[in-house]
């Protein structure tokens, strides 16, 4: 055992948003105690979203206390549709979902965890979304003392910390020397790097998501990335955790103008890059974004010992250029053991509508190609 870790271990519930607010600094030892912990179970990043999405009474922070000290806590709401569930704090806008729990305790703190979410779970389903490999959450999973379902989730891409010329040398040969051709095309172009002070955030932030928008337009942007309250959540958590150096913003310069911006979310044991946006008309002077953004992360991830360099979820082609490593993220549902049908019939309904999501997109392309097809017959 770790020191601190003898005395009474008390679980808790917090519904009180000011109490929230509160445990900033105990919450932060705690975050920086946890070895499995992702930059998303920050009380920067959490407390943020909670202040721009969350809900009058739907708070539900389950707290486990030595003595005074913070050494477990899981972060969850409440909601009633399309049944009662408790969820992560985070919603869609987060890519993983952990417990806290301190360094050396998990052997106590870990059941105790699961008793209290137990008795908080009498007449709801605990919906654990985007759980990472490894994540303390599945400890939480395997002692659960009802009933229980689990599922994938979204998939994650992965590259190791490694000197950027190695990664490059992951590639097949003809890919490797396209991107050397491109670096090169981009250093030529004289771009400057800036890394974002904690005051220069709002404004910062607003250039990246009009950059961002400016990049997708016409391409499917992310509605909820358009929209204020996603701009204030972001602007209000980047500079806080900027401040406690669990983030990065880095603009890139050309000619004295913000010509791209990349926002990474920082912590031990990775470096995710979470949101970016580019000026379309560097296509013009042959300028690779995305190949000269992995760079910067991938030197700095290096320089400062993290293991993992992070694309968070998502398969987009581009990403697959790097021969990542796939990493799928796990979907925890739990339930006392008199809500075991309901949470077998949630557990198929969720199947069903992933299978049919999957036909959905299998579907797409033959799609397209048949209305390409019939306006090629159109034209002739």
């Amino acid at each position: 055992m770790t020191a601190g870790s003898t005395g009474a271990l008390t679980v808790t519930m917090c519904r009180d948003p000011r109490q929230f607010a509160a445990l900033e600094e105990s919450w932060n030892r705690l975050f920086r105690d946890c070895p499995t912990a992702t930059p998303f179970q920050s009380h920067a990043w959490l407390h943020s979203w909670w202040l721009s999405y969350g809900k009058e009474g739907r708070l539900r922070l389950l707290l486990a206390r030595r003595g005074a000290e913070l050494v477990g806590a899981a972060a969850l709401m409440l909601v009633h549709r399309p049944l009662p569930r408790l969820v992560p704090l985070g919603g869609p806008i987060t890519d993983y979902f952990d417990v806290l729990v301190a360094d050396g305790q998990a052997g106590q703190v870990v059941p105790a965890l699961a008793r209290g979410l137990h008795r908080a779970a009498r007449s709801a389903v605990v919906d654990l979304r985007e759980v990472r490999p490894g994540a303390a959450a599945e400890a939480l999973y395997e002692a659960w003392p009802g009933v229980s379902g689990k599922l994938a989730d979204s998939t994650c891409m992965e590259l190791p910390a490694l000197p950027f010329d190695e990664l490059v040398k992951r590639m097949p040969a003809s890919g490797a020397q396209r991107v050397r051709a491109k670096l090169r095309k981009s250093d030529a172009a004289g771009i400057e790097e800036h890394e974002v002070t904690e005051d220069e955030v709002p404004q910062a932030v607003r250039t990246l998501l009009r950059l961002h928008e400016k990049q997708w337009r016409g391409r499917g942007v992310t509605p909820e990335h358009l929209r204020p309250r996603f701009a204030e959540h972001l602007t209000r958590a980047t500079r806080r955790m900027v401040r406690a150096g669990e983030g990065r913003l880095t603009e890139f310069r050309l000619d004295g103008q913000v010509v791209a911006a990349n926002l990474t979310l920082l912590c031990a044991g990775l470096s995710g890059g979470y949101l970016y946006g580019a000026d379309p008309a560097l296509r013009d002077r042959k300028v690779d974004v995305s190949t000269l953004l992995l760079r910067h992360e991938a030197r700095r991830a290096l320089a400062e010992g993290r293991p993992v360099v992070s694309f968070l979820r998502g398969s987009e082609p581009y990403k697959n250029h790097w021969r990542p490593e796939t990493v799928v993220n796990q979907r925890f549902l739990l339930a006392t053991s008199a809500l075991a049908p309901l949470l077998r019939l949630y557990e198929s309904q969720v199947t069903g509508r992933e299978r049919a999501v999957d036909a959905l997109r299998e579907a797409l392309p033959a799609a397209r190609d048949w209305r390409a097809r019939l306006n090629e017959l159109r034209v002739r």
